[in-house]
Parts: C-alpha cells; sequence; structure tokens
C-alpha cells in the first residue's frame, strides 16, 4: 500500500520571474517527487506534485526559506494519482 498523494497548488505572490519553477523542479527531484509546475497568465504558479505528505511539505518549506520567492497564499486540493508518472517536469 502506498501512502503517496497528489495535490494541485496555486501559488499566489512573488512566483514569477525569481526562479520559482527551476527551483521547485530541482528540489522536487532531489525528493523523489513527481509532477509538474508552470506559469499561469494571472501571476500564479500551478503545480501538480505526487509524493508523501512530508515530502511534498518539505518542497514547499525549500521554496518557502528562498530568498526571492515570497509565496503569500496557495489554493490547494487532493486530487487523483496519477499512476506511472515517472518525473517532475518544468511545463511551458
Amino acid at each position: 500500500m502506498s501512502n503517496k498523494i497528489r495535490k494541485k497548488i496555486v501559488f499566489h505572490g512573488r512566483v514569477q520571474g525569481v526562479g520559482f519553477r527551476y527551483h521547485a523542479a530541482n528540489a522536487a527531484r532531489a525528493l523523489g517527487l513527481t509532477g509538474f509546475v508552470k506559469n499561469e497568465y494571472d501571476g500564479t504558479v500551478h503545480m501538480e506534485i505526487q509524493g508523501t505528505e512530508a515530502e511534498i511539505d518539505m518542497l514547499i518549506q525549500t521554496l518557502n526559506n528562498d530568498r526571492y520567492i515570497s509565496i503569500e497564499d496557495m489554493d490547494v486540493q487532493k486530487i487523483r494519482l496519477e499512476e506511472g508518472e515517472r518525473s517532475f517536469k518544468v511545463a511551458y
């Protein structure tokens, strides 16, 4: 039995033009997480992330500790797991 979950997170704040997607991708890969991250036209960043709750929390903590990123709010919802997903991508 897997304790993996998948979350859709929309980040609000100073999250575009500060290396957010690449920082997120590097941290996610280091933690063994899968999913994707992409900029939205409204200035937010959309992420779907899959792993354990603790790993996902660690990723968010890493992003919160970056000196250029300023997360002011997050819209978070649990969504269905993507079976067979193997990597974390920066989407365009």
